[in-house]
């Protein structure tokens, strides 16, 4: 690295290109969050023993409106992705030896929320297009033990959730969407997330709609509302009583505090009121990246992400696939020295220690494999500045090319 390059990259430092940022807070989310502050309600309203207030005003007023929103039948947020999940598993009664199907390519909890509920994740292969789990092969894995598919919505590109809904209905299972980066996508016109008996969102900080940390469950079925509640309140039937259905509340199952704070889902109110803007500049700096890569496609270099022609993504994150894991390592060595944050994605759940001991079988999945060991997400958020954005896509370009 010359001194003249490091002068253009300011230096040495990382943060000059991170991977993400927080999104632009606006005077929406401030006045929220000060009205939060100001009525002295932070979390459950204690004052008022009414249905309308449990978990706060400002809570049931987010769920009412996400449910409308994202067109469920009903919206129960929760204080992370994480918790969701785990109360979707809980919901649906999974229990020790039951079987769920999910992609070796996901993030931990996805898994992990099976095997806390004594189930064993079953991992299957991906598309080596949308990175999305592959309904032919999840139809294989169906046994008698089989009780729930998890398709992960990769990147807010949808899953082929007619086949899985199909299957699921063919063979008496579950469907819970893990719709942790699909917030705001969509496929044949329905919200991710909306499609399954229910599907989990995620707020977190790197989201493309956040609260810090938060998350919610989408829930079809309405004779899983009750059970999801009771999982997220400690396992009291507190809901219940609030709405007049006991006349008292008590312990009746297991569960957890999984409750959102008031401060956090009015702030999370205020981003999603931008959520159409908020996509239209990720989109934008997305098409950007295609736009200026064609050449390295063209020259068989790199692979650039597929969204099919009936999924509208919400534009979460830029993957390209390199050749090969060497190359990947190099590029993204060379970028962290330029001060550009690009990083890989998923290690292989079923080759990690969690996951060969928790699953039923150690089979190859060559796909996710291959996919794992090539995958680079480059820097994408909305405020990202073209100048920016063309600084790494030189960089980046030099490096596959060695220019």
């Amino acid at each position: 690295m010359t001194k003249e390059r490091l002068a253009i990259y300011g230096g040495n430092k990382i943060i000059d290109r991170p991977f993400t940022r927080y999104n632009p807070i606006g005077k929406e989310e401030l006045q929220a969050a000060s009205q939060v502050l100001e009525s002295g309600v932070l979390s459950k309203f204690l004052g008022c023993w009414h249905e309308d207030f449990y978990g706060g005003p400002k809570v049931r007023e987010f769920e009412r409106i996400a449910a409308d929103y994202f067109g469920v039948k009903h919206a129960v947020t929760v204080n992370s992705w994480t918790s969701g999940l785990i109360a979707a598993v809980g919901a649906i009664g999974i229990e020790p030896g039951d079987e769920v199907i999910v992609p070796s390519f996901t993030f931990v909890p996805t898994a992990s929320a099976v095997v806390r509920a004594g189930g064993k994740p079953v991992f299957v292969d991906i598309r080596p297009d949308t990175l999305n789990l592959d309904p032919e092969l999840v139809e294989k894995a169906i046994t008698s033990n089989t009780k729930a598919i998890v398709p992960v919505h990769y990147a807010g590109v949808g899953c082929e959730m007619s086949a899985f809904n199909s299957l699921a209905q063919k063979n008496g299972l579950r469907i819970i969407e893990d719709a942790a980066q699909g917030v705001h996508a969509y496929c044949d016109g329905n919200a991710l997330g909306s499609m399954g008996d229910l599907g989990t969102y995620s707020f977190h900080q790197t989201k493309n709609f956040s609260c810090g940390e938060g998350g919610a469950l989408c829930i079809n079925d309405p004779f899983l509302v009750d059970r999801a509640e009771i999982l997220r309140e400690k396992g009291t039937n507190r809901r219940q009583f609030l709405s007049g259905q006991v006349d008292k509340y008590s312990w009746v199952d297991i569960g957890s505090s999984l409750l959102p704070s008031e401060l956090t889902s009015a702030f999370l109110y205020a981003q999603l009121q931008a959520a159409d803007e908020i996509t239209a500049k990720r989109k934008e700096i997305f098409n950007r990246y295609l736009d200026a890569f064609q050449s390295l496609v063209e020259d068989n270099l790199i692979q650039l992400p597929v969204i099919p022609e009936n999924c509208d993504s919400n534009y979460h994150l830029f993957h390209v696939l390199v050749r090969n894991s060497d190359t990947r390592d190099r590029v993204l060595e060379n970028l962290q020295e330029c001060g550009i944050h690009a990083v890989f994605h998923y290690v292989p759940l079923h080759l990690s220690k969690a996951g060969q001991k928790y699953q039923t079988a150690g089979n190859r999945l060559p796909v996710t494999e291959d996919v794992s060991g090539r995958l680079i997400r480059l820097p994408i958020y909305p405020d990202m500045t073209t100048d920016q954005q063309t600084l790494v896509v030189n960089e980046f370009t030099r490096l596959v090319t060695g220019d």
